[in-house]
């Protein structure tokens, strides 16, 4: 009996597109993780992750249009030597400006006082650029918890809402849409610091601190820009890159037009 033919080794296959396969798996993770963990969502976390891929795709020239409107507020804030009595912060929703009463309105009153509507015609205009169309701007009075009793404010309510919309009403008058505009009346309900001692001694720093006006300045949602505009794709642009061929939409955020 003859021996069988011997078996000739066969060419072992490439497993190379074992790294694709894992790398895809890994990015699937990491988008499930995200979702996860964005069950409230932070926008300034996720315009900075967002800027992040689009940097690391060649995508990202305008940066996050919360950081860039934070550090153009910042500069107009120090440029006009008003760094402290304006603070600039950002929190879950987008940033806040915090303007102190005491600088920018006088006293018991909602009007302002002449030296500082040159900072607030500043950021007015900041936030009136195309690129923030259809941002929110939300405009908080509040104040301490020592009463006032006049003809104009019967009450803490009136005073704060009252510097709450000579703010807005400012905005208005230099071409702000309106529709973008919030005012609200805090009083003393929302104190940073407690105004007085357990004994009930009042805490003079701590009541200036309480007496603010709070500017928030947040990307609506497209339910929103739905309700105010009638279109849920109010703001959304195309913006194509420069001296090539490809084009890019971005549709999570306003910019530039």
């Amino acid at each position: 009996m003859s021996r069988p033919p011997p078996i000739e080794e066969q060419e072992q296959e490439s497993e190379d597109w074992l790294t694709t396969y894992a790398d895809a798996i890994t990015l699937l993770m990491a988008f499930f993780v995200m979702l996860l963990t964005f069950s409230k969502i932070d926008i300034p976390a996720f315009e900075e992750a967002a800027a992040g891929i689009k940097n690391e795709i060649g995508l990202g020239r305008d940066g996050n249009p919360i950081e860039k409107i934070k550090n153009d507020i910042i500069d107009v804030v120090y440029d006009m030597q008003a760094d402290k009595v304006v603070q600039v912060r950002t929190d879950n929703k987008g940033i806040t400006i915090e303007l102190a009463s005491s600088a920018f309105y006088l006293p018991g009153s909602a009007d302002f006082r002449p030296e500082a509507l040159p900072v607030l015609d500043k950021i007015g205009k900041l936030l009136i650029a195309p690129r923030y169309q259809a941002y929110t701007v939300e405009v908080e009075g509040h104040t301490d918890d020592d009463p006032i009793h006049t003809d104009r404010y019967p009450s803490n309510w009136e005073l704060s809402a009252g510097r709450a919309t000579r703010v807005v009403r400012q905005f208005i008058e230099q071409g702000m849409d309106f529709r973008r505009l919030k005012a609200i009346g805090y009083a003393e309900t929302r104190p940073k610091l407690p105004n007085r001692k357990p004994d009930g001694t009042p805490i003079p720093e701590n009541m200036s601190d309480n007496r603010r006006v709070v500017i928030n300045v947040y990307p609506m949602s497209l339910q929103d820009r739905g309700k105010i505009f009638g279109d849920p794709a109010y703001g959304l642009v195309k913006q194509y890159k420069d001296n090539t061929q490809q084009s890019r939409s971005i549709t999570g955020l306003p910019i530039d037009k």
